[in-house]
């Protein structure tokens, strides 16, 4: 993976984006670990989170073709943003 594209990553999805967006506050809000992240924005297309050092991790969704994009961004959470998309149900 080159760098530009180990801090970005994508996930499609059958859940609505508001759905998307409150199992991502779920999902990153209860990690009580080195790698903890505590809700900070929120709108209807994002949700973001602040962590160890004020590391951000942003998780942003657009409908699209029926289904949802899921973007998830960060510089150390990428191996929990990929264990988020694990628990999202997958579009076809």
């Amino acid at each position: 993976m080159k760098p530009s594209q180990s801090t970005m990553q994508e996930f499609q999805t059958t859940l609505a984006p508001a759905d998307v967006l409150a199992h991502a506050k779920a999902f990153f809000s209860r990690r009580n670990s080195l790698y903890a992240a505590f809700l900070d924005q929120e709108d209807a297309a994002h949700v973001s989170f602040r962590g160890q050092g004020g590391e951000e991790l942003i998780i942003g969704v657009l409908a699209r073709d029926g289904s949802t994009l899921v973007t998830g961004s960060s510089y150390i959470f990428d191996m929990q943003i990929a264990r988020f998309f694990t628990t999202l149900p997958a579009s076809a």
